[in-house]
């Protein structure tokens, strides 16, 4: 039964944590004491030395050798069982990658090196210290590298697409200049070469400016006096997937009539009752004293294709002949009726195009390189994988840390909770908006955060046997906060930050109340 002591001593652990941030937060929006300028500074400390050695510490004070594998497995099939469910849903015509990053950052990544441990200490005493510090071991190794491969996986998808939307599968190899951070973030140009098999190698590195031949498909505009020199009916219309294949070509009266139609316009082409020209509409509704027959792309599923129409020369003597008129507007139709037909293949061939990527073991070799050049350059990624070599060494060889160094370490990390909170104060106080992804999302975020993680944990772990304190510290730190790692690679990547910068303010703001109700009705 939890008391009222039990909960006072949580609030005595956890509200130090609230002042570091309440200052951080008020030094930039009340007090006007720091600078954006300044608060980059401080929040590179904290990215580069005081979290690093924070994550050090308690890692290399963790003993691998008893580790509790039965907590581990619980937690991780939490993370297993949503990137399955979210891969199913991809599958289907329903799936959507950027909403399954977003899914899965929320479930998987909660703030629990900076909230976690000291929560749990407060909670459950110094046996829940070697738990937590698990969990960010399985959290910089694994989860965090799986999040970043999905980033990086997108930004080489939308890259790869971008610069080659016609003959993405004839891709053979992708090579990464050494300068290229990342693929989302700055500016890339892709130059190509052919080999003699047909196929293209990419070399892909950084550029100030991209040219336009290599980022996006050339829109043309449609000139007014082109529609207006058209003729009779509207024959064919074909959908064709890059401008650059097919220049624009003006009308003449001896043959058919090729104009390019940019993807952004909704256009028609109105053919009289006379037939005698055609003309354009942009939008809005038809006037009902001419037949028309029409084709309007705005569709997004088409992509980046333009619209070619075709109308073919009409005789001047047909003009006279009512039959011969008659008949016309007839093969009018009934062409025009194809041509739909036409028009839905050939935009489902568009759509396959779009869908095709370079082989699986270009993507796989690609992604490799990026997620390693990207892990191998963060600290924190240091920092775990020091820290687990040396608890390797030393709690297998018994020995210990010698004095000097641990009291280097032990200095700089003791700034690392504070500064970690404080940097977060700074955080909140440099977004323009609290929630700034709107209610919807706010409240999908919380839900996800605060409500299904902890009851898809513990679904998944009481059934493995974890019971007593162990379940609860489960649960309740997958009630934990938003981590800030997801907000920095979807600020990166250009995968709604709002929404990740909404869930952790919002989050942390809510986090204390939520975790105290959890604690109570978990000790019930």
């Amino acid at each position: 039964m939890i008391k009222g002591k039990d909960i006072y001593n949580v609030i005595a652990g956890i509200v130090p944590l609230y002042v570091a941030m309440f200052l951080g937060y008020g030094s930039v929006r009340w007090w006007k004491i720091l600078t954006p300028e300044q608060c980059s500074g401080v929040n590179r400390f904290v990215s580069m030395f005081a979290a690093p050695f924070l994550a050090f510490k308690f890692i290399s004070a963790n003993n691998p050798y008893k580790m509790n594998f039965k907590f581990l497995a619980g937690d991780s099939l939490q993370k297993v069982f949503v990137m399955v469910v979210l891969y199913i849903w991809n599958l289907t015509r329903f799936g959507n990658m950027d909403t399954s990053i977003i899914i899965y950052a929320l479930f998987a990544l909660p703030n629990t090196l900076v909230m976690g441990i000291p929560l749990m200490e407060a909670m459950y005493g110094k046996f829940s210290t070697p738990l937590m510090t698990q969990i960010v071991v399985l959290q910089s190794v694994i989860w965090n590298t799986v999040l970043l491969i999905l980033f990086e996986y997108r930004a080489a998808k939308i890259l790869i697409q971008e610069q080659f939307p016609d003959n993405t599968a004839a891709i053979a190899t992708v090579t990464i200049d050494p300068d290229v951070e990342s693929l989302g973030g700055e500016s890339l140009q892709a130059d190509t070469d052919v080999g003699h098999d047909g196929k293209l190698h990419v070399v892909v590195r950084r550029s100030a400016s991209v040219s336009s031949n290599n980022t996006s498909y050339k829109s043309f505009e449609l000139p007014s006096s082109a529609l207006s020199r058209a003729s009779s009916s509207v024959s064919e219309i074909h959908s064709i997937y890059s401008a650059r294949e097919t220049p624009l070509r003006y009308p003449s009266f001896e043959s058919p009539h090729i104009i390019n139609l940019p993807k952004s316009m909704s256009v028609g082409t109105v053919l009289e009752e006379d037939f005698k020209r055609p003309k354009k509409f942009w939008g809005g509704n038809r006037k009902n004293n001419s037949r028309v027959s029409s084709i309007c792309t705005n569709d997004d599923s088409v992509g980046s294709s333009n619209v070619v129409v075709a109308v073919p020369h009409h005789s001047a003597a047909s003009r006279d002949e009512p039959d011969e008129l008659t008949e016309t507007k007839e093969n009018s139709r009934s062409s025009l009726s194809g041509s739909w037909k036409k028009m839905e293949n050939i935009e489902e061939n568009v759509e396959n195009k779009k869908k095709q990527m370079p082989s699986a073991r270009v993507m796989t070799k690609l992604i490799t390189v990026m997620a390693y050049r990207k892990l191998s350059w963060n600290p924190n990624t240091w920092a775990s994988v020091v820290g687990i070599t040396w608890s390797l060494i030393a709690y297998r060889c018994h020995i210990k840390m010698p004095s000097i160094i641990e009291g280097s370490i032990t200095i700089v990390s003791n700034t690392g909770l504070g500064m970690a909170m404080f940097s977060l104060g700074l955080f909140m106080a440099l977004q323009p908006k609290f929630i700034a992804c709107g209610k919807k999302w706010a409240a999908i975020s919380m839900g996800v955060r605060f409500l299904a993680g902890p009851a898809l944990i513990a679904a998944t772990s009481a059934p493995i046997g974890i019971r007593g304190d162990l379940l609860r510290v489960e649960i309740i730190q997958a009630a934990l906060p938003q981590g800030i790692i997801p907000f920095i690679f979807a600020k990166e990547y250009n995968l709604y930050p709002d929404i990740f910068s909404t869930a952790v303010i919002f989050g942390m703001v809510v986090a204390l109340p939520v975790t105290i109700i959890y604690y109570v009705l978990l000790g019930l």
